[in-house]
Parts: structure tokens; C-alpha cells; sequence
């Protein structure tokens, strides 16, 4: 946090006099009520203060650009400027950001934090200029439960044969393949419409999706396991941050950064509130599930992947300690 905000420090002392005329393009795969437009409308107000207007962002929600990997491609060509993107399609880009989403690795969102926003964090981050992107900050999607129609869930093998969406990535695929799941990786706009159509079961989101969603209307079952604490990336087209000024690029830089630190502190905010109208609305809510449990039944993951990204997991794991 403290990186959050010495960076937002340096950029609001950043001139706004001589700042050419800016206009940005974000888009995100997410409805208005979600933290991914919060983060960006955050995001745009920023850089509209911090240049007296001379940047402008406009904001495209709701996929309307196209879901996560088609924007994160659009900006490797330059044809999309900017997003709010998931962890896990971008850790199909860049294998290291898959290390983040391991189960059961980092105990407290805070704990998460201090990795993303130290020296790993920036490191990892750094290495999407490798494939044409940008890397800014760590925004948040934040700690993963499990919702569905069929039953409660508890323990793993309460998930047998459940038909679970996932992100489209090999580690969410493997660890819910491995906790007995039938795992189905596809893109969240499909997701959506199998949900309603009842051709899977069930998916897995952090409490703020799940409301902003009204999962409530095709999920009867709320499990607050926090598998997988999930980040979310400020990311942008690397042809189009190299054509910035210097002066917007430290503009946009930092309002990354604070929008990011901003759609944390709404999240942790806005959790309890919104656990309450899920219930209200129908859900039953399993606060307390086998934890214990579950952790013991991913640990073939680790040993699947573990030596998949190098020295990070056990610099993550000796940071956590």
C-alpha cells in the first residue's frame, strides 16, 4: 500500500499545463455494478483531475469490445487501448502471473497485497512487455468462492461430478479437476448464459460478481471457501503506452495505481453488505465450509506446477512467512 501511495503522490505533482489532448479507450467484460467499472470510472475521474481534461477515457463495459482474451489481443495489435482484465486470461500470455492463483495461497487479502505491489508483483508485471502489453497495477477480483444449484458444499466431495465453470486457465481447470469437479473452462459472457440455461451447475467467484451478477436468480448455494484470491490488471496496449507523452504516462501510471487501491478498499468495504442480499434474495450461505479439507486435497497441484514458475512461488511462500 505504501507503493500505492508514493506513486500517487509523484503523479499528482505532475504539470497539467502543457498536456496534449489525450483520448483512452478502457473496456472491461463486466456490468456497471461490478468493481472492474468502479475501478475504471475511478481511473477516468483521476486523469481527468490530475490533467484539467486534457485526458479522457472512455469507458466500454459489458464485452461490448469483446471478452478478455480478444481485448487482451486487441491491445497486443493496438486496436483496443486499455482494460481491467482478470488475473487468469492473462496468465495466458504470460505463464508467471498463474502463480498468484494457486489455491489456498495467500491467507489474507493483505497478505496478497504485499506481494502484488512489492518487488514479485512489479517483476511479474514488467514481463508483459515481453508480448506487446503493459502492465500498470494490480486492481482486484479478489478471494473466490464456489456457487451453484445443486447442493450445499462443505467438503471436496461434496463438488463430485458438479458441472463448474472456470476461468479459461490450466490452473483453475486443474485444481477443481483435482477437488472432483467436471471443471469447464469458457469465457464469463457464455458463462452467464449456461448458468441460466442450467448446462452447468455452478461456478466460482469472488461475493462481489456474484451480487453484481444477481447469481442468486440460477444459484441456490453459497460456499465461502476464498480458494483462490484472484487479481485483476490494469493492462494497456504497448504500441499505444510507447506513443504517450512521458508527462501521461506517470499521469496514467499512478491513476492505475490509486483507482486499483481504490477498488480494493470498495471491495473489503461493500463485502458484508452484499452477503446480506444475497441471503435476503434466496441464497444459502456456508461461511464456515472444511477448509482444512480442501486445502489438503489441492496439494497435488503444487506439485504439478510448483517448478512451472521458477523462483516465484517460493519467494512468494518465504514473504508470506
Amino acid at each position: 500500500m505504501l507503493i500505492l501511495a508514493a506513486a500517487g503522490l509523484l503523479g499528482m505533482s505532475t504539470a497539467s499545463a502543457d498536456i496534449a489532448p489525450t483520448s483512452l479507450r478502457l473496456a472491461h467484460v463486466v456490468n456497471s455494478d461490478d468493481t472492474y467499472h468502479l475501478a475504471a470510472t475511478r481511473f477516468q475521474e483521476i486523469l481527468d483531475e490530475q490533467s484539467d481534461g486534457a485526458v479522457s477515457v472512455e469507458i466500454f463495459p459489458n464485452a461490448s469490445l469483446g471478452d478478455e482474451r480478444t481485448l487482451l489481443e486487441g491491445m497486443q495489435i493496438g486496436t483496443v487501448d486499455m482494460g481491467v482484465i482478470t488475473n487468469g486470461p492473462v496468465a495466458n500470455f504470460v505463464d508467471e502471473f498463474s502463480v498468484f492463483e494457486l489455491p489456498f495461497l495467500f491467507p489474507t487479502a493483505e497478505d496478497a497485497y504485499d506481494v502484488l505491489d512489492g518487488e514479485i508483483g512489479q517483476e511479474i508485471l514488467d514481463k508483459l512487455e515481453g508480448v506487446n502489453l503493459k502492465g500498470l497495477a494490480f486492481a482486484e477480483r479478489g478471494f473466490r468462492n464456489i456457487t451453484n444449484s445443486r447442493n450445499p458444499i462443505n467438503e471436496p466431495s461434496d463438488l463430485d461430478g458438479l458441472r463448474l465453470r472456470v476461468i479459461e486457465n490450466e490452473v483453475y481447470v486443474d485444481t477443481f479437476r483435482t477437488l472432483g469437479a467436471n471443471a469447464v473452462p469458457m469465457a464469463w459472457t457464455e458463462a452467464l448464459t449456461a448458468l441460466q440455461q442450467g448446462t452447468i451447475d455452478g461456478q466460482e467467484n469472488p461475493v462481489n460478481a456474484i451480487y453484481a451478477f444477481d447469481l442468486a436468480d440460477t444459484q441456490d448455494y453459497l460456499t465461502m471457501t476464498r480458494h483462490i484470491y484472484a487479481p485483476a490488471l490494469f493492462v494497456m496496449s504497448l504500441p499505444k503506452w510507447n506513443a504517450l507523452p512521458e508527462e501521461v504516462q506517470t499521469l496514467v501510471q499512478d491513476a492505475a495505481r490509486e483507482a486499483s487501491a481504490y477498488a480494493r478498499e470498495q471491495n473489503a468495504e461493500a463485502e458484508a453488505e452484499q452477503l446480506a442480499a444475497l441471503r435476503e434474495a434466496g441464497m444459502e450461505i456456508n461461511e464456515s465450509p472444511d477448509i482444512d479439507a480442501f486445502r489438503e486435497a489441492v496439494a497435488p497441484v503444487y506439485e504439478r506446477y510448483g517448478d512451472q514458475f521458477g523462483d516465484y512461488l517460493p519467494r512468494i511462500q518465504a514473504a508470506l512467512e
